[in-house]
């Protein structure tokens, strides 16, 4: 998203912007209590009072290390993971699409799951060779070390924009007509 920040700030140059993680984990609750005005979610939890967008696509892939064996597959299966300790964001398993739509479907488990708060200890976790990861496979484009892996056939997801229903300010319909055109 922050590809969006310099066309926004131009465009809307009254409009105060700050980009912040500190609800990374409650960001719905921090949109229903006006704390926020827009929320960047993979995973929108619909609610009465809120809408959400899709912006773009992305797929979910397993990060492993460059020389990690699974590097070398097109595709992991489940019990591939049946060895790994995967890395995942604090979230109930049960929002979580590793679990949800890959392992739990077909009765796998991975030998150890373990949680960090940050994209990059999770990332350094992963290219060190300790954990793997299910990450956007836009995430690791830039990043050396690791390798993203096909999950399965595939984990197609979104990134959506959530925001108050009802009339947007222009400022915020500006920002999520911006997020509709951005190549990641």
């Amino acid at each position: 998203m922050m590809r969006i920040v310099d066309p926004f700030l131009a465009a809307w140059p009254d409009v105060d912007l700050d980009v912040t993680s500190a609800f990374q984990f409650g960001g719905l609750a921090a949109l229903l209590g006006h704390e926020i005005d827009l929320l960047v979610t993979p995973d929108p939890i619909e609610r009465p009072g809120l809408e959400y967008r899709p912006v773009f696509d992305y797929e979910l892939v397993l990060a492993v290390a460059n020389d990690h064996p699974l590097a070398r597959k097109a595709q992991i299966m489940p019990t591939d993971i049946a060895a790994e300790t995967l890395i995942t964001y604090p979230v109930a398993r049960e929002r979580l699409d590793i679990y949800t739509q890959f392992l739990v479907p077909a009765h796998a488990l991975p030998r150890r799951h373990r949680t960090v708060e940050t994209t990059d200890l999770m990332l350094r976790m992963v290219a060190s060779g300790r954990a793997v990861s299910a990450t956007p496979d836009w995430l690791l484009r830039n990043v050396k070390d690791v390798t993203g892996v096909r999950i399965g056939s595939g984990i197609p997801k979104s990134i959506h924009l959530g925001y108050r229903a009802g009339t947007l300010p222009s400022y915020l319909d500006g920002f999520i007509q911006l997020a509709e055109t951005v190549e990641i």
